[in-house]
């Protein structure tokens, strides 16, 4: 009945997204510290620097999202052992949502880089030759000429790419993390009947993280676009 499936499953929404939000904030902030690093190796003007960012970005963006969180769980931490979560009564759940938050930042940082190598795309190339004629390192031009407007031009697809990381953490629900999708699949096991109304409620809770990050970086978009 619907109003069972009603009265078992919003109970358990607030919890459910709550962890979506919490696997994506981490995620995306790792993602935004790794895929700054890659885009300065990408533009460094060390030869092998720029060849191992390039290959990086390329493997891994190609690479199926799920094969990368089943890679995180069975070949980093059944195989090779890594912990990343004291060995508790809680470990499980700490472990499994650290390693899926581990499998985002690794997958993601390649889209954040791409973002922010289009964005410096935008910079007028003869202000890094100001920069340098000022005496600045190439790091000190990166740091403070270059990213700052790199990601000032980028933040439109940085929104984008923060939206799909939010869809994205659906894929922890393979390797057990507790989220919105996990609840959903619980739910499709003892109401298959109303499959479509868990679906519906599912969409419904994604529709709410989602639009507003989309309409908040297409304003920030504008609102802070680098006058020309």
């Amino acid at each position: 009945m619907a109003s069972d499936l009603l009265a078992d499953m919003l109970p358990q929404l607030i919890p459910a997204f709550l962890g979506t939000v919490k696997l994506t904030v981490a995620s995306a902030v790792g993602s935004l510290v790794l895929g700054t690093v890659l885009t300065a190796m990408r533009v460094s003007p060390v030869g092998v620097l720029r060849a191992l960012a390039t290959w990086y970005v390329n493997v891994v963006r190609n690479t199926p999202l799920t094969l990368i969180v089943l890679i995180a769980s069975l070949g980093l931490h059944y195989n090779l052992g890594l912990l990343l979560a004291p060995e508790d009564d809680s470990f499980i759940v700490r472990q499994n949502f650290r390693l899926a938050v581990l499998a985002f930042v690794l997958y993601t940082s390649c889209f954040v880089a791409e973002s922010l190598r289009s964005g410096i795309n935008t910079v007028p190339f003869g202000q890094a030759e100001a920069a340098r004629s000022l005496g600045l390192s190439f790091s000190q031009s990166l740091r403070t000429v270059i990213l700052p407007q790199a990601f000032r031009g980028a933040v439109v697809p940085l929104g984008n790419t923060l939206i799909a990381l939010t869809k994205n953490t659906t894929i922890a629900s393979v390797i057990g993390v507790g989220e919105a999708s996990l609840l959903m699949k619980e739910m499709q096991e003892d109401y298959a009947s109303d499959f479509l109304v868990i679906f519906g409620i599912t969409a419904a809770g994604f529709l709410v993280l989602t639009l507003p990050t989309g309409l908040f970086f297409g304003w920030a978009g504008r609102r802070w676009a680098v006058r020309r």
